[in-house]
C-alpha cells in the first residue's frame, strides 16, 4: 500500500533517506536565471544538516522520490521483503515542497535519491525531471545533489549534470563478492560503469569550457555541467572486509574517477539493534551480529581519508598486511610516526610543507601558517601553539631551534600517553594516564 498524504509522504521518504551519508555541499556557487536571478538565500522532517569544505553548516531537504524498490539488498531498510509503509513523491509535489521548504528559510537545497521501483533509466528520469522543474519553472537556485541510478544510460547521467550540482552512485560495498552475498541484485562492474561514465562525461565538459572561455561577449558557451563533482558511499561493518581494502579501494577510487568525496556509513542493522540473547537479534544470517554501529571504526576510516586527500599520504603508509586494521584509541597518522620514529623530531623552522604535514597535531592550515610566519621570525613551542598546533600530539615529534618538549624515545610511552591505553590496546584505569 502506498501512502497518498503529504505529511505522510515526507515522515516516510525522509525517514529512508537518512541513513545516506554522501550529502555535502561543497564546490558549487548555486543556479541563476537567465535574468540572474534566484529564489531564496544562500526544521521540518526531511532538513538535515550536512558541512562544506570552509566549515559552513548547511541543511538540505534529504529525501528518496520514492521508498519502493524492486531489489532485495540484506542490509537496506527499504528493500523489497521488508515489511514497511511505502510512499512515492510526485514530480510536482516535490518540486513544490523544496520551494516552499526554502522559501521558509528552512533549507539551502535538495538531496534526492530513490529506491529502483523499475528500470534504472525510468527512476532516473524522475529524478531529473524533479531537477529540471525546480531550475526552469520555479527558478529554484539551491543546491541539488542528485543520486545516478546504477545502470542508468550515459545520456541520462548527462542530462543529470546540467541540473545538478552535485551526482553520486554509492559504492554501497567494498568488494564485488561481498556485493553478491548481500545484494545480488547489484553489480560493482555497473556501478563503477556510472562512475567512469560521469569522470568522461566531467573532463569532456571541462575541456569544452577551457575552450569557450574566451568567446567574446554573446557567443555560446558550454552548458553547467556538476560543478561541485562527484561523490560515494560505502557500507563499514557489514562485510568482512578489512580497513586496509577500504582505504585501497578509496584510495583507487580517487585517482580513477576525482571523486570529490568517498562518504563511511558505519552498518546499522535494518531490523534494529537488539538485545543479544533475542531471538530476532539476526534475523537475515548474511549479517553480522553487532549489538551498535561501529561508529569509532567509520571515524578512523575518515581519518585515514584526510590523510590521503590533505596530507599527501599513500595508502601503503597508513594500513599493511600485518596490521590491516586502523588503530581504534588513536588517529592515523598519530599511529605512522609511532610506527616511523627515525622521521622524527622535525625541526618546525627548517621542514618544508610536506614534512610538516606528517607531524602528529599539525593540519594542513597550521603548516601553511608555519611557513609563512618563519619567513620573519623564528618560531618556539608557544608560536607553534598559537598557530592552531595540538602540542598534546606534537610536543612527542617536533624540535624548535633544537628545543624539546619531550623526546620520542619510546614509542609504546607515547601511544600509552595519548591514547590511555597499554600498548597491547586495552584501556587503563584514570590513575595510571
Amino acid at each position: 500500500m502506498e501512502y497518498t498524504d503529504l505529511n505522510e509522504k515526507i515522515t516516510i521518504l525522509s525517514g529512508a533517506a537518512k541513513y545516506d551519508a554522501s550529502c555535502a555541499t561543497s564546490g558549487s556557487s548555486g543556479f541563476s536565471d537567465s535574468k540572474g536571478k534566484k529564489l531564496g538565500a544562500a526544521v521540518p522532517a526531511g532538513v538535515c544538516h550536512s558541512w562544506t569544505e570552509d566549515g559552513r553548516c548547511v541543511s538540505l531537504l534529504k529525501v528518496l522520490f520514492s521508498n519502493s524498490c524492486k531489489y532485495d539488498c540484506a542490509y537496506c531498510v527499504n528493500r523489497r521483503s521488508a515489511d514497511i509503509k511505502r510512499a512515492s513523491f510526485t514530480v510536482k509535489e516535490l518540486a513544490d515542497l523544496t520551494c516552499e521548504f526554502y522559501r521558509r528559510n528552512y533549507i539551502e537545497g535538495l538531496f534526492l535519491s530513490s529506491g529502483i521501483f523499475s528500470d534504472p533509466d525510468i527512476v532516473m528520469e524522475k529524478l531529473i525531471d524533479t531537477a529540471r522543474t525546480l531550475r526552469t519553472e520555479s527558478g529554484f537556485g539551491g543546491y541539488i545533489h542528485l543520486k545516478i541510478i546504477p545502470g542508468t544510460g550515459e545520456n541520462m547521467i548527462r542530462q543529470a549534470g546540467l541540473w545538478a550540482d552535485r551526482l553520486s552512485v554509492n559504492i554501497e560495498l567494498p568488494t564485488e563478492k561481498s556485493l553478491n552475498c548481500l545484494a545480488p541484485d547489484k553489480s560493482g562492474k555497473t556501478i563503477l560503469g556510472a562512475m567512469n561514465d560521469f569522470s568522461g562525461l566531467s573532463a569532456e565538459f571541462e575541456e569544452e569550457r577551457r575552450k569557450t572561455k574566451f568567446l567574446p561577449q554573446g557567443k555560446s558557451r558550454t552548458d553547467f555541467f556538476a560543478p561541485a563533482g562527484q561523490s560515494t558511499q560505502l557500507i563499514v561493518g557489514a562485510t568482512k572486509e578489512n580497513d586496509r581494502q577500504i582505504v585501497n579501494l578509496t584510495s583507487s577510487l580517487y585517482k580513477k574517477f576525482s571523486l570529490k568525496r568517498v562518504y563511511y556509513s558505519a552498518f546499522i542493522h535494518p531490523g534494529g539493534f537488539l538485545k543479544k540473547n533475542s531471538r530476532e537479534f539476526n534475523a537475515d544470517p548474511r549479517l553480522p551480529e553487532i549489538i551498535s554501529p561501529p561508529l569509532v571504526r567509520e571515524h578512523r576510516l575518515y581519518q585515514a581519508d584526510w590523510l590521503l586527500r590533505f596530507y599527501h599520504f599513500n595508502a601503503e603508509e597508513i594500513l599493511d598486511e600485518d596490521e590491516p586494521f586502523l588503530d581504534a584509541h588513536i588517529d592515523p597518522k598519530t599511529a605512522w610516526a609511532l610506527k616511523n620514529l627515525d622521521f622524527f623530531p622535525v625541526e618546525i623552522n627548517r621542514a618544508d610543507y610536506e614534512t610538516l604535514l606528517r607531524i602528529p597535531g599539525i593540519g594542513a592550515k597550521t603548516a601553511r601558517r608555519i611557513l609563512e610566519t618563519r619567513r620573519s621570525r623564528k618560531l618556539n613551542m608557544e608560536n607553534l601553539r598559537r598557530m592552531g598546533a595540538v602540542l598534546k600530539r606534537a610536543r612527542y615529534f617536533v624540535t624548535a631551534g633544537g628545543s624539546f618538549i619531550e623526546r620520542p624515545d619510546d614509542p609504546l610511552r607515547i601511544r600509552r600517553l595519548l591514547s590511555g591505553t597499554d600498548g597491547a590496546g586495552k584501556q587503563l584505569p584514570l590513575f595510571e594516564f
